[in-house]
């Protein structure tokens, strides 16, 4: 008797805290109340069970872009929707997609090697050794066949080069090998490239994510000696899609640009290998022993070349035509039939892929299941959803690149939001986004259970962000976060063409953190290793099911939309702030480098055995005027103020909603540059891009940002102009709202 007294005192104590809660933002308490309830039934429609299934189902065969797998995918997605109740249709486009006719890496001296280029099938592993397997390559390498000395360039990052300059080592002429890792993969080509090398390797090196991080598979997680990393080598930065339809859907007919015209296609052959084929090649190299920091794991002394070894690099590929099949589903919305909520995964792979796409995907079918559930009951969101499954991510975002560029003049009138997830397993809530969405996403990540520790994810994301910082005040500073802060998006999924080519406000979402492995874009990301070591019982599938589906049904029935633009205040004059600190910075940090520059050329002066060019002295770092942009910061904070004011009252009074919601998702299409960042006009977020250098990695107010790096200080202030100037547009634009 008494256990069932407390058991009810709990219940009722539970009750009247969920009673007594603040409504949600953007609803009224009435409304708010209905909102949590469709979210319980929606909840209470997912299965872990189910979304292990789907992914069992969606990774049984290879199903890379233009294949039979990726069109039958495509299709079984398509059918599902269908039977939830979507209004659902493939819509395929035409484009580029080059595969490999021959691929040949060997050492001709001083000792002979032949590259295997193969993962070998494993009997734990039961679609290992399937037909159909893109082999090991990078997508988008070009057709070459050179002969040339081979340099270890470390990771092949600019700062790299730096220090091979330093030591008086040129690649002129070479060919590189370079570690995967600390940048987006097609970043290590671009650099050698530029340097005048005639060939890329890139390898994974066990330090990174091999023996050295533990058990490899099938014993563990980590990559074998076998393992080889597919990918893309487009340089994306400056624009994502199929090369040849830039800024425009590559329809059938659509005009297009031939190969040689395309700015982001390499000119130099690039091929990725295990560590079993570097290893060899690394062996052979003479010259001086490589930094401490630059050495792997692998157990050999890392030198840097040249030397005696010289290595023959052969790639050919068919560049061929294929079709690219998106598929799209439609639930139209109740009141705001032209609004859209999009909500979208890729379905491609670059062979099985059941981590890398099928884990975000299994969850956004199940999504689409349960609202599927919830249309039997007669509930129809306000606004329409959109469930997207993307073609031809993997080489290059091409499906929701070329849909967006396709369908632009709509999208930009009608889409409330996009919301994208990609690869998912468990771990800790990853968010980024829209920084105006951060409230959203704060209130969610609060209500989702972490199903490891029951508590929320957003208390589970904080220990962990505690747990990893550094002593002092960035642990003091993680320990007094209250909320959720949206991370800034670079690129590496189909956001992208959303938010920087268009400035439709966006999320990416997914978990991740304790699924660590080496299976990467390799033939063991099998259902068998994603059982194993992923997420073994699905359930941070239903997690991210529960957390980008609460985002998309209160996107779609939200009074007044949930945007906050004092939070995207807040957080652009911390950028400001930081671009004034990094100009400071650099300033003294030059200063310092010419001082060592001299110092370093006296010492390789002195010495006659060794070639020596003198470097030369880097610019000195002249002061910016930043107070245009802390002048149109001050009117963005006005205007923003002011908006939250008159949102405040139009929620209160249901008056004049319509036209406000449509002027708050708009609202980011302001901050668009109208011709786009300097060499990369695609990209025209004032805010955001992937860096140049960085690939996926995120550049903020990048325009700015990148020029101080690259020492064009001219620029810099050209671009603090026209960033200052989409910062005011955008503040009165925020202010015109509150008429």
């Amino acid at each position: 008797m008494m256990k069932n007294a407390l058991l009810a005192a709990v219940v009722l104590f539970g009750y009247a805290n969920l009673t007594a809660q603040k409504p949600i933002t953007g609803f009224t308490e009435k409304s708010s109340a209905e909102q949590l309830q469709t979210e319980t039934k929606f909840d209470q429609g997912l299965s872990a069970e189910n979304i292990g299934q789907t992914i069992k189902t969606f990774s049984a065969r290879p199903h890379h872009l233009g294949s039979a797998g990726s069109k039958e995918y495509a299709e079984l997605a398509m059918n599902r929707l269908k039977s939830y109740g979507f209004d659902a249709r493939v819509e395929t486009y035409t484009v580029l997609f080059p595969t490999p006719k021959t691929r040949v890496l060997e050492m001709t001296g001083p000792v002979a090697y032949k590259a295997l280029l193969k993962e070998p099938a494993l009997k734990e592993d039961a679609t290992s050794g399937q037909d159909g397997q893109l082999p090991t390559y990078n997508a988008w390498s070009a057709d070459g066949d050179v002969t040339a000395e081979l340099v270890f360039v470390n990771y092949g990052l600019p700062s790299d080069y730096d220090e091979l300059a330093k030591i008086g080592v040129d690649v002129k002429g070479k060919i590189v090998i370079a570690k995967y890792g600390r940048s987006w993969r097609g970043i290590k080509p671009k650099v050698a490239q530029e340097h005048g090398a005639v060939g890329c390797i890139i390898y994974s090196d066990p330090k990174d994510d091999g023996y050295t991080q533990g058990d490899v598979y099938p014993k563990g997680a980590f990559k074998n000696e076998y393992g080889v990393q597919r990918g893309s080598v487009m340089d994306m930065p400056v624009y994502p899609g199929d090369p040849l339809t830039p800024g425009i859907g590559a329809t059938e007919n659509a005009q297009r640009l031939t190969r040689q015209q395309a700015t982001n296609l390499l000119k130099i052959p690039v091929l990725p290998i295990s560590y079993h084929d570097a290893r060899p090649l690394l062996e052979a190299l003479g010259g001086e022993v490589a930094p401490v920091d630059w050495q792997g794991t692998l157990p050999i002394t890392y030198h840097i070349g040249p030397g005696i070894a010289k290595v023959h690099l052969k790639l050919e590929f068919d560049w061929k035509m294929v079709p690219c099949h998106n598929v799209i589903g439609m639930v139209k919305g109740s009141q705001y039939p032209d609004e859209w909520v999009i909500r979208g995964n890729h379905h491609d792979a670059w062979v099985n892929g059941a981590s890398d796409p099928i884990s975000g995907l299994a969850a956004l079918l199940e999504e689409a299941k349960s609202i599927g559930e919830l249309l039997k009951t007669g509930w129809k969101p306000k606004r329409t959803l959109v469930y997207c499954g993307w073609d031809g991510e993997e080489p290059a975002l091409i499906g929701s690149t070329e849909w967006v560029e396709d369908h632009a003049e709509e999208l930009k009138q009608k889409t409330v939001v996009y919301i994208n997830s990609d690869g998912n397993e468990r771990g800790f809530l990853g968010a980024g986004g829209s920084h105006a969405l951060t409230t959203l996403m704060d209130e969610i990540a609060k209500n989702v259970t972490d199903p490891q520790t029951n508590v929320s994810v957003f208390e589970r994301a904080k220990a962990a962000s505690v747990a990893g910082a550094a002593a002092g005040k960035a642990k003091k500073d993680a320990l007094a976060k209250t909320g959720l802060e949206l991370s800034a998006l670079g690129s590496g999924s189909d956001y992208s063409p959303f938010f920087q080519h268009l400035g439709i406000p966006s999320l990416n979402l997914g978990f991740g953190g304790e699924g660590d492995g080496g299976e990467y874009h390799s033939i063991y990301d099998s259902y068998d290793d994603y059982r194993r070591f992923k997420d073994p019982t699905f359930a941070y599938g239903v997690a991210l099911a529960k957390t980008a589906g609460h985002a998309a049904l209160r996107m779609a029935n939200a009074d007044v939309l949930p945007f906050d633009f004092r939070t995207l205040y807040k957080t652009v004059i911390k950028y400001v702030a930081d671009l004034q600190a990094a100009t400071d910075n650099l300033r003294e940090a030059t200063a310092a480098e010419n001082e060592a520059l001299k110092q370093n050329a006296y010492t390789l002066a002195a010495d006659p055995t060794r070639p020596f060019t003198a470097p030369k002295p880097k610019d000195e770092v002249p002061y910016l005027d930043f107070s245009p942009l802390q002048n149109a910061l001050v009117n963005l904070q006005k205007s923003a103020d002011s908006l939250a004011i008159v949102w405040g009252k139009a929620l209160a009074s249901g008056a004049n909603t319509a036209v406000l919601n449509k002027a708050l998702y708009q609202a980011e299409q302001q901050l668009l540059l109208e011709k786009g960042l300097p060499r990369r006009g695609w990209y025209r977020h004032s805010l955001y891009a992937p860096g140049f250098y960085t690939g996926y990695g995120v550049k903020t107010m990048p325009g700015i940002r990148e020029a101080i790096e690259q020492y064009n200080f001219k620029e810099a202030q050209e671009q603090l102009m026209l960033d200052a100037a989409a910062i005011n547009r955008f503040a009165a634009y925020l202010l015109a709202a509150t008429k």
